[in-house]
Parts: structure tokens; C-alpha cells; sequence
């Protein structure tokens, strides 16, 4: 008898994507003319010339060849949900925004998470920079928290920003490679400056290789201010903590969850959405009195530094949840609009010139992209609030605007009116400027290498071994050999081991030892340190079952670990059932030739006839030992015990077929799979990786 299978969730969302139009009725055109037949054109005869009188041809093609707007210049592949904020308790004393004051208030967001090199088509798995950004519709505006998943930018001036761009993406000669850091032009940049050498090292970690956007931190990257209901200022910094951790993927996952599933983050975030887990977010600030702006060593303008957090704590504010995906990508995702400058009363800017620069770019770009001025009428873009202004005309305005369109005037009873700060009008921070018109960096900026050090030394040690994997992955592509070595030589200003163990990887000479900057580690930087609350929520468990399994201990397995919030799937050799020992069918939910271990969280063998010598047999192989080879947890109980002695090596406990529960740097091994064995193994995919490990058998 076959077991009862729970409707597909996929097949559930996909007919409510493809749902009928609930406005309903019969075609029309963009003029409300019904439309009787649209598979031919109007033509003189079965086999004549097409008519050009056939407006409905006209304007269906003519619409087609218009319906592509010029993608991101960066930011271009990305993903996006809709969701609120809500503050904790209200921060009155620093700031007056009113999106920051009552914990009763939810205040309606919209997110965006974008990897940066790439175009639209490249994967979402390449070693990047990831973008974060985040629309806040408040009762005073729309606020744009416009941040990446590194707190720190390769560089510190805008005007060098058409440069870094340049030499990041792909060489104008060829057009490769696509969405990948890994090139000549890149590296020469970076060889030539300095100050890119603290956001390299963030590139170079596993922080570049998200394993979800669940699972990404986001930062403000920039100095803003706050400023409260009198006037004051407060220097700050903006922190994104997810909720289910930092974590991340291997380098070598990352490359084949490129040819597996390029859309391997997007549907994570669009799937858990579907399925009612929620992503999650705590919004963190780090304050600084204005009177403290100079007692750092580095300049707070600087957006290649960081704050350790160790000399100011992050301090929690408000949480952010993720609850409904767009219900039309182009509409919403593609033609979301931020910019740097959409900011509300109570957060202000900084004379970080990075920042300048942005305020400019952000909406200087949405004017070509978009179409013109009247983006924000698009409605991803629109306030929740009336907007009442002067700014009329235009492309694609949507508005049909009475009354005058100039200030001040009486003909029109002189609306809009100005408003009060009383009534919620923006004032800028009063600060006095002045100084002469030069083109020269403070000095306080010049100190490129001290923060690198700090990063690198802040690391465990496999973290260590990722990061020099990194470069020499990368650097290994460049065909320059001055390009390597140059870039060497900078590492050798951050760390001479580093740069060293560099420098062996891709046959240069190891530069001479130099002094180094000794910075006390931040424990926050390294992702030991970010892993989040201990649960399975959200986790991607694998289940292998082949014939001969015992499908009541599989079952109650299952459904266990999906009552703890996991996606646990049965996977077998072929789709449809695998036949149990006990004569009935456990439903099969994806074919084994269908996935990999990199698409999955951890794996367990549920027991069964043992593979055999043919391509099933090297695909289940194949599954276990790549889990186990990229820190995953792995399990099996009763008679597949066997398998993982044969495919483990020597050094890792294992129980017997008929034993006791055991679990060994996250490898769970048992007789049967009762409550223990269960508990351990969630004990392990909770911790997500186990570094080090001996290294499996061939």
C-alpha cells in the first residue's frame, strides 16, 4: 500500500503564481479594444504580405521590442521580499525618526539582496560582494538603508568609483569572465590601491559565499548620524543580524552549486518565504558622541574601516521579518529604486565622501534606468504617504496634477504648503563647513593596512586556510605576472605569513619581510563567532532510501525533523517509491541524478540494500562522501552503518549496525533511529559545519 503523500508545496505555488487574472474578462489592447484572435497577423490572403492596418500586431510587437530596460550597472542579479520592521522600544534619545519610536508600529519594508560583479544572467553563487538594501515605507517617507554584506568598501572616494567598476568587471576586450572576480584588470587595481587590501580580505573569506540571504549579515557601510528632537547628533553605524546566523558555503560547493542550480540563493529565500519560514533580522546600531568623533585611530569618515565592536558594542534596536515575495519580478524587483539619499527626519548624512558621491550616482541612475523622473510613481517605489510637490510633467507621469506648479503663489491658495519641523519636516543637521577647494585626502585616511591585519588575525585557522585558498584561486587566473606579484608585496604589508603562504600558491617569489601591523583580533569578525540560534529551521536534510528500507523508522524520521522546521526529502535512485522491507512503498521525493550533496544541509542513510557498482551506487557515494567532505553532518543507523565505515576513514567513531547512538565532529551513527540518534543528529545540523575532519577515502 503506498503511502499518503501531502500535496507538493511547489506545485501549490505555482498554480498560484499562474492563477487567472482575478479582474478577469476577454483580452484586450493597451486601449481597452477586445481582442478576438491573437496567433496570426492580419494578411492579404492565407499567404500574402502582412498589413500594417493590424494594430493589434502593431502595438503587441512593438511593446515586446520595448519591454527590456537597461539593466544595473552593478547590482544587477538579485533577489527581493516584502516585510516589516518593528523597533524594539523607542530610540528617542538618539534619533527623532518616527519609524524608531513605538514597538507597536510596524513600519512596511521592501529587500533587496544583489550580488555586484555580474549581470543579470550569472549565478548566485560567485565569490562577490552582496548587496542588502532596504526600502522602509514610514509615515514620514521612504527611508533607503542602502548596505552590503561587508561593513567596509574597496574604496574611500566616489570620484573612484568608475574605476573600481571598470576594473571589476568583466574586460572590455572579451567580455570575461562573467560574475567573477577572477581577472587581470581586478587585481591590478587592487595591487595599485592599497586601500581596497581591508575589503579583499573580506572577499577573499567565506563571507563572499553566503550560504542563503537568510544567513547573510548586512551593514550600513558608511558613517550616518542620527539626530534627535533637539537638534543633536550621534555618529552611527547600521548592523543587519540574521537571525539563523552567519554561515556560509565552501569554495568548492559554491563552483558546482553553479552548474547545479545557478538560482541556488534566490529560490532559498523565495521558497522558505512560500513555506511560512519567515526570514529574520535584528536591526543593530553602534553610537558615537559626536565629541568622540576623533578618539578613534582611524577616521570615522572612512569607509575601508570598520568600528570593532569591541570599542563600541552593537546595540539592538528593532527586528525585521520577510513574510510575502513579490507577486511579479520585473514590477517590483527589477524596478525597486534606492538611493543613499532617501533618508527621513532624524538620519542625516556625514561628510564621508564615498557617501557624497552615492547620494549623486543612486538617483542620477534611476533616470536612464526607469525612464525619467517620475520613478517613484512606480508602485515598489511609491511612499505610503501623500506627496504634494511641484515636480510635474515628465515621462511616464501617472499624475493629473490642478492648481499652480510653482512656490510661492496665491492663485493657487499657495499649496503646497511649506511645512514645520513641528509637523515633520526634514532639517538637516546645522554644521559648520568651510576650508579651502583642494583635491587631497585627509590623512587621517592613509592607514590602508592596520584594519586588514586586524581581519586576517580575527580568523580561526580554517578560516585562514580558505582565505590564502582564495587568493591563490584567484590570483592563480590572472595571467600578469607583475600583477601577482605586486599584489603580493600589498599582502606582505598585512601579513607576512599570508602573503607568504600566497605567494607559494601561485609560483611568485615570497616577498621580503617588512614590518606588519600587530591590531588587537575582533572575535566578531570571524563567523565562529556568528552562528546564530541553536535550530534546524529552514535546513535542507537528505534522506537517502533505496529498496529493502525500513520505511516506518525512515517516516518518523522525516517527519521529525520536519516538525522541527527542517525540509527534510527522501531521495532514491529513481523517482516515484522505493519498496520497504515490509512490503509497502516510502514515497520518493527527487530522483538521485536529479541533485547533489551541495544543494543539502546534512544527509542521513537510511539503510536499505546496499549500493551497488553501477552509476546509482557512485551517485549515493559520491553524495556521502562530498557531504562529509564539505564539514556537513552526516548520519546512518542499522544496517547502512556499514556503508559509512567503508567510505569514512579510520579516525572517525562509528557505531555498529545493531549499536549505540554515536556522534563524532558531527558524524551520527546508531542501530536504530530512535529519540537519541534523532537528538544527535539535530544536535549537529544545528552547528551547521565541522571544519576539521580527517580527510575521507577515495
Amino acid at each position: 500500500m503506498a503511502e499518503n503523500k501531502a500535496p507538493d508545496p511547489k506545485q501549490r505555488q505555482r498554480a498560484e503564481a499562474y492563477a487567472p487574472d482575478p479582474a478577469g474578462g476577454p483580452m484586450t489592447t493597451d486601449q481597452g479594444v477586445v481582442v478576438e484572435h491573437t496567433d496570426d497577423a492580419l494578411r492579404a490572403g492565407e499567404r500574402g504580405p502582412t498589413l500594417l492596418e493590424d494594430f493589434h500586431f502593431r502595438e503587441k510587437i512593438t511593446r515586446f521590442d520595448h519591454e527590456r530596460i537597461p539593466e544595473r550597472v552593478v547590482h544587477a542579479r538579485g533577489a527581493g521580499a516584502y516585510g516589516y520592521f518593528e523597533p524594539y522600544a523607542s530610540c528617542a534619545e538618539f534619533t527623532r525618526a518616527a519609524f524608531l519610536q513605538d514597538p507597536a508600529v510596524r513600519t512596511p519594508v521592501f529587500v533587496r539582496f544583489s550580488t555586484v560583479q555580474g549581470p543579470r544572467g550569472s549565478a548566485d553563487t560567485v565569490r562577490d560582494v552582496r548587496g542588502f538594501a532596504t526600502k522602509f515605507y514610514t509615515s514620514e517617507g521612504n527611508y533607503d538603508l542602502v548596505g552590503n554584506n561587508f561593513p567596509v568598501f574597496f574604496i574611500q572616494d566616489g570620484i573612484k568609483f568608475p574605476d573600481f567598476v571598470h576594473a571589476v568587471k568583466m574586460e572590455p576586450h572579451n567580455e570575461i569572465p562573467t560574475g567573477a572576480s577572477a581577472h587581470d584588470t581586478l587585481w591590478d587595481f587592487v595591487s595599485l590601491q592599497p586601500e581596497t587590501l581591508h575589503t579583499v580580505m573580506w572577499l577573499m573569506s567565506d563571507r563572499a559565499i553566503p550560504r542563503s540571504y537568510r544567513m547573510m549579515q548586512g551593514f550600513g557601510v558608511h558613517t550616518f548620524r542620527f539626530v534627535d528632537a533637539g537638534g543633536k547628533g550621534t555618529f552611527v553605524k547600521f548592523h543587519w543580524k540574521p537571525k539563523l546566523g552567519v554561515h556560509s558555503l565552501v569554495w568548492d560547493e559554491a563552483q558546482e552549486v553553479m552548474g547545479r542550480d545557478p538560482d541556488f540563493n534566490r529560490r532559498d529565500l523565495w521558497e522558505t518565504i512560500e513555506a511560512g519560514q519567515y526570514p529574520e533580522w535584528e536591526l543593530g546600531v553602534q553610537l558615537v558622541p559626536e565629541q568622540d568623533e576623533h578618539q578613534f585611530d582611524f577616521d570615522l569618515l572612512d569607509a575601508t574601516k570598520i568600528i570593532p565592536e569591541e570599542q563600541v558594542p552593537v546595540r539592538p534596536i528593532g527586528r525585521m521579518v520577510l513574510d510575502r515575495n513579490p507577486d511579479n519580478f520585473f514590477a517590483e524587483t527589477e524596478q525597486v529604486a534606492f538611493c543613499t539619499a532617501n533618508v527621513v527626519p532624524g538620519i542625516d548624512f556625514t561628510n564621508d565622501p564615498l557617501l557624497q558621491a552615492r547620494n549623486f550616482s543612486y538617483l542620477d541612475t534611476q533616470l536612464i534606468r526607469l525612464g525619467g523622473p517620475n520613478f517613484a510613481h512606480i508602485p515598489v517605489n511609491r511612499p505610503v504617504v501623500d506627496v504634494r510637490n511641484n515636480q510635474r510633467d515628465g515621462y511616464h507621469q501617472e499624475e493629473i496634477h490642478r492648481g499652480a506648479n510653482y512656490s510661492p503663489n496665491s492663485l493657487g491658495g499657495g499649496c503646497p504648503a511649506l511645512g514645520t519641523v513641528d509637523e515633520g519636516a526634514y532639517r538637516h543637521l546645522a554644521e559648520r563647513v568651510d576650508g579651502v577647494k583642494i583635491r587631497r585626502r585627509s590623512p587621517s585616511f592613509e592607514d590602508h593596512y592596520t584594519q586588514a591585519a586586524m581581519f586576517w588575525h580575527s580568523m580561526a585557522d580554517w578560516e585562514k586556510r580558505h582565505i590564502v585558498d582564495a587568493f591563490r584561486f584567484e590570483l592563480g587566473k590572472v595571467d600578469a605576472v607583475p600583477v601577482r606579484e605586486r599584489t603580493v608585496e600589498q599582502l606582505a604589508h598585512v601579513d607576512h605569513e599570508l602573503a607568504t603562504a600566497v605567494a607559494e600558491g601561485i609560483g611568485v617569489a615570497a616577498p621580503t619581510r617588512t614590518s606588519t601591523p600587530d591590531p588587537r583580533p575582533s572575535p566578531a569578525l570571524s563567523l565562529v563567532n556568528n552562528q546564530g540560534e541553536n535550530t534546524i529551521a529552514t535546513r535542507q536534510i537528505a534522506l537517502l532510501a533505496t529498496d529493502g528500507v525500513d520505511a516506518h523508522q525512515a517516516s518518523v524520521l522525516r517527519d521529525t525533523l520536519r516538525e522541527r522546521g527542517a525540509v527534510a526529502e527522501v531521495l532514491a535512485p529513481h523517482d516515484g517509491t522505493v519498496r520497504a522491507a515490509d512490503g509497502t512503498a516510502l514515497t520518493v521525493d527527487r530522483a538521485l541524478p536529479t541533485v547533489a550533496a551541495v544543494l543539502y544541509d546534512a544527509v542521513v542513510l537510511t539503510g536499505g540494500s546496499e549500493p551497488g557498482d553501477g552509476a546509482d551506487g557512485d551517485a549515493a557515494r559520491r553524495f556521502v562522501r562530498n557531504a562529509y567532505r564539505h564539514g556537513k553532518p552526516v548520519a546512518a543507523y542499522g544496517p547502512a552503518t556499514t556503508l559509512l565505515t567503508r567510505l569514512l576513514p579510520d579516525e572517525v567513531r562509528l557505531s555498529t549496525p545493531d549499536g549505540e547512538v554515536t556522534a563524532d565532529r558531527g558524524v551520527v551513527s546508531a542501530g536504530t533511529a530512535d529519540s537519541p540518534f534523532t537528538e544527535e543528529f539535530v544536535k549537529a545540523v544545528a552547528a551547521h559545519r565541522f571544519r576539521d575532519r580527517p580527510v575521507p577515502r577515495d
